[in-house]
């Protein structure tokens, strides 16, 4: 069966300062999701490896670079489903942690639990031995940080200019027909300490299901607001089953993907 992933980097206006990074970034991250399935890699293991990738690449909100709480310290959220078998695994508010997604996938693999918050999904990574990060603070985040002092201001202001960042996330299907998504996020800047989003939330950010093609809302929003402003966010594709008409039927990346590359720089 042929494979697909579909990467997305945010829902965002990206300043002109970023665009190269941006688009650079996901269409890395793609090639190494798309070698994975290349492989005979299992969607899950894709989508872990385009979103930890995501994760360390300080351009995006999520994990290295995320953006800072009311406490300037960087607070993450990331989710993980298994299309095939329907576990799901979500971890948020997590501190120290570079690639929340794989301890998400911890936390569907090693527990009986589907999220944990805070100080107990730290206590869980350092008892599986996931190792500390303290590094995930940028100089040009701190910048900005600095700047957006109040949220409310704040968040007027990033929503209304070319700095407001979102979650990003990927989606993929497996040579076995098996789909799966994941999606990470440090969330809006000078959020109050503990706040969680949407993403980490099961239905909400995302589904994943073999039988019915995965779907992370944050992608539909970006497509939805790249037919309204032409360029915003990066979505970037690596499609080779356009040819299946179940997909490109219901699955709204794949209409998503087409209209960037109609409307895109």
């Amino acid at each position: 069966m042929k494979t697909a992933i579909v990467v997305h980097g945010g829902a965002w206006a990206i300043p002109d300062a970023l665009a190269e990074a941006s688009v650079a970034g996901v269409k890395a991250v793609v090639r190494a999701g798309d070698a994975v399935l290349k492989n005979g890699g299992s969607a899950l293991d894709a989508v872990e490896k385009a979103v930890s990738s995501l994760e360390d690449d300080p351009v995006f909100d999520a994990g290295h670079g995320a953006v800072l709480n009311t406490d300037g310290e960087v607070e993450l959220d990331s989710i993980i489903m298994d299309g095939k078998t329907l576990a799901t695994g979500a971890v948020s508010s997590v501190r120290n942690i570079a690639n929340p997604v794989r301890l998400a996938r911890a936390v569907m693999e090693k527990t009986e639990h589907v999220m944990l918050t805070d100080r107990g999904a730290n206590m869980f990574a350092e008892r599986i031995g996931f190792p500390a990060a303290h590094d995930l603070v940028t100089e040009l985040e701190r910048k900005e940080w600095e700047h957006y002092k109040k949220y409310v201001v704040g968040v007027k202001e990033l929503f209304n200019s070319q700095w407001g960042h979102d979650t990003v996330g990927a989606v993929a299907l497996d040579s076995f027909g098996n789909v799966a998504c994941a999606t990470s996020t440090g969330g809006i800047r000078n959020k109050m300490v503990g706040r969680v989003g949407d993403s980490p939330i099961i239905g909400n950010t995302l589904r994943s299901d073999s039988v019915c093609p995965a779907v992370f809302s944050c992608a539909i929003r970006i497509w939805w607001i790249c037919r309204q402003q032409k360029w915003c966010g990066v979505l970037y594709w690596s499609w080779r089953v356009y040819s299946q008409s179940h997909l490109s039927q219901i699955n709204p990346f794949s209409y998503g993907a087409r209209e960037i590359s109609r409307s895109g720089r």
